[in-house]
């Protein structure tokens, strides 16, 4: 895997609106490196009364940037904290420099920086058969308009094609969440616990995935798996479940022969590890959204594949695929 050529090796979603962090740094560089040494602030918005009587609001607060001056979130309430950049991602100093190998890559912002993000590549890979090679990344984001917590996520991206392999295992979360409030920053202190958490999930995703490289898995059964993973409203599944597929909207079916067919034509689809697999299976569903889908920008493809649509699609395909491999056909009978 080692050896692919570049025409196959996708850039990482990350890597399309973030900034290259130089090797070694340390946290604070990286920011100055990604433009995101900049200071927010929180002030009580101020309400223009038909008298012309300012009225300064104790329950709703805005966020601003104290360079730029942009408005970051104007319906911000009272017990929200601002944490800033410097301290959502110091912490990952004390990671990066007590175990080697372990090094900042990108970091970046969306919006008027709105939201923050950081990631770090771990070393080592999740192997999967004997040349599929999966790299494993720590990836912090925050958000400064008062809509999100601070993340902290266990993120593997597959080397061939780097679609990202999020999974949230019945037993072990690949997320820490942390509230944007007064004790954010100590519980920040204390999240270098995600990164034992993260050799468990590698551990635990290298035997789930390499099991089901022995998985095999037909034709029209992809298709159903793709089907279900991808169905976007209880309308469509209750047509599904009972064999209206004629009433299916040509926007879904569409979208479903597109993935479909990159499973069965992708070069990414063709090696040992995923050619009639479940892995395969499991890996066309987030690999034609991170690979071939068009998004309107760099950013709604970041947000959908990491936050939304996208992220959602791939857990429904791990669950699905984790059903399978237990009942087989069953699990692709609808309910």
């Amino acid at each position: 895997m080692e050896t692919l050529s570049n025409q196959h090796i996708k850039p990482k979603v990350w890597q399309m609106i973030g900034k290259t962090i130089n090797k070694n740094s340390t946290s604070a560089e990286a920011i100055q490196q990604a433009e995101l040494d900049f200071e927010v602030l929180k002030h009580p918005n101020t309400h223009i009364l038909p008298s012309g009587n300012h009225v300064i609001s104790d329950k709703s607060f805005y966020t601003f940037r104290t360079d730029t001056e942009a408005i970051l979130g104007d319906k911000i309430g009272r017990d929200y904290k601002v944490v800033q950049n410097t301290h959502a991602f110091d912490f990952f100093d004390s990671i990066v420099g007590g175990r080697g190998g372990i090094q900042y890559e990108t970091a970046g912002a969306l919006g008027y920086g709105e939201t923050i993000f950081i990631t770090a590549k771990l070393p080592g890979h999740i192997r999967v058969g004997r040349d599929d090679l999966i790299d494993q990344y720590l990836f912090l984001t925050s958000t400064h308009d008062g809509m999100g917590c601070i993340n902290i996520a266990f993120t593997p991206v597959r080397i061939w094609c780097s679609n990202t392999l999020n999974a949230a295992l019945k037993n072990c979360s690949n997320c820490i969440k942390i509230r944007h409030t007064a004790s954010a920053e100590e519980k920040l202190k204390s999240a270098h616990t995600m990164l034992g958490l993260s050799d468990q999930l590698a551990t635990e995703l290298s035997a789930i995935f390499n099991r089901w490289t022995r998985v095999k898995i037909t034709d029209p059964q992809v298709k159903r798996l793709i089907q279900l993973a991808i169905v976007p409203n209880k309308e469509t599944y209750e047509k599904l479940k009972t064999g209206k597929e004629d009433e299916l909207s040509s926007h879904y079916n569409n979208m479903v022969s597109s993935v479909f067919d990159y499973a069965m034509t992708s070069p990414t689809q063709q090696e040992n590890t995923t050619r009639g697999t479940l892995f395969g299976a499991y890996n066309c569903i987030t690999g034609y959204f991170q690979n071939v889908r068009n998004f309107r920008d760099e950013e709604s493809k970041f947000k959908s594949i990491m936050y939304g649509t996208g992220l959602q699609r791939g857990q429904t395909a791990f669950d699905l695929c984790s059903d399978f491999a237990r009942q087989g056909n069953a699990a692709l009978v609808l309910n």
